[in-house]
């Protein structure tokens, strides 16, 4: 079973980095890598949403008897544990396969970068659309650059660091 995933995981690398070669001379390979796999995450978990938000739950309120949650709030809070594992396995065994932190360490920051995405996500939401005035779906745009830089930024060097970035952290002492 594990020489299977490992075969997959070689595969997806492999089919990633034959896409690679045209932004060869502008972006280092990790970027794009993280750029397909979050891509395809995203794809994902909009694909998932739709599905749970019309079809599952047919776009009702869901009663749990002590509180009532929207359709579209159901949906979220259904989909975002299966995106975000595959967004953890894809991070660590395709993007960020070098580092050599153990795996429960990894998950728990990654679960960290994740709720600040979240964190992040609102609140610059609220300042665009609330007090700049801008339109919602600019304001989205934005914020969803703003927060894709800092997701690769702190997987990079916090969820995922490697031993090269702990060495060159401890000649910096």
């Amino acid at each position: 079973m594990v020489q299977f995933l490992r075969n997959i995981r070689d595969i997806i690398i492999h089919i990633i980095d034959w896409f690679y070669f045209p932004f060869l001379h502008f972006i280092p390979r990790e970027v794009f890598r993280y750029a397909v796999t979050g891509g395809l995450n995203t794809v994902l978990d909009l694909t998932l949403y739709f599905i749970f938000y019309r079809y599952i739950l047919d776009m009702q309120m869901v009663d749990l008897g002590f509180i009532a949650i929207s359709a579209y709030i159901a949906a979220f809070l259904m989909v975002f544990p299966i995106t975000f594992l595959t967004g953890f396995i894809l991070a660590k065994y395709v993007t960020f396969n070098a580092s050599e932190l153990k795996g429960r360490i990894q998950l728990f920051r990654y679960g960290l970068t994740v709720f600040g995405a979240i964190i992040l996500n609102y609140v610059f939401l609220k300042i665009f659309v609330e007090y700049f005035g801008w339109y919602a779906t600019f304001s989205k745009g934005v914020t969803t650059a703003i927060v894709v830089i800092y997701s690769y930024i702190s997987q990079r060097y916090f969820s995922f660091k490697t031993a090269q970035l702990v060495v060159s952290e401890k000649m910096l002492d």
